[in-house]
């Protein structure tokens, strides 16, 4: 191994020592949101050194062709030692600010999406609903005047022939007239009902 390329193997295990730092603190922030599932917590960590390894070997692999040394490891942790004593709380404040932006982007994007495609779909629906519900009504009243046109005749007939009507008979439709109330009112509740005008 040339000078040269042991001189480029430390300055890039430095430099994987400060991005191992980075990685670490970048992965902590986001611990939070999986802290309190253990299953998913030991996945994750264990794929993340994993991730970090194989990062760092092929750097390492891309300078010397994948050779190990003892100095290896020490430039690797001098890098390491560098970011937490000096760039560690720095680039924690520039973490928090990325990601108050990144909220901040994605809140605009969200609000955008409720005002541009949310609130015309909900709107779009109201009036196609109301303009249904109008018809039906339109429908339901046609339809109970029709009835009651039909049924005209048969209730002028029966007033005509009520004299007529033996008295036992006559008792007979008295006792029976509470079930027909009853349907009366169930079906004026149904149509209430389907025509929304719940009281």
């Amino acid at each position: 191994m040339t000078l040269s390329v042991q001189f480029a193997t430390m300055a890039i295990m430095v430099l994987s020592g400060i991005y191992l730092g980075i990685a670490q603190d970048t992965f902590r922030r986001f611990s939070v949101h999986w802290k309190g599932k253990r299953v998913t917590s030991y996945f994750l960590e264990i794929s993340f050194w994993l991730l970090q390894t194989l990062i760092i070997f092929y750097c390492l692999f891309l300078v010397n062709a994948g050779e190990i040394r003892l100095y290896i490891f020490l430039a690797c942790l001098l890098g390491f030692s560098f970011y937490q004593a000096l760039l560690n709380t720095l680039y924690k404040r520039l973490l928090e600010r990325v990601i108050d932006i990144f909220r901040a982007i994605f809140q605009f994007f969200k609000r955008l999406f409720i005002l541009l495609i949310i609130m015309p779909l909900k709107w779009i629906f109201l009036v196609c609903s109301s303009v249904i519900i109008f018809l039906f009504q339109i429908v339901i009243k046609l339809l109970g005047f029709i009835f009651k046109v039909i049924l005209f005749p048969f209730l002028l007939i029966g007033r005509m022939l009520q004299p007529f009507i033996p008295e036992k008979f006559k008792k007979l439709l008295h006792k029976s007239s509470p079930i027909y109330s009853t349907i009366r009112i169930k079906l004026k509740k149904g149509i209430e009902y389907l025509t929304f005008r719940r009281r």
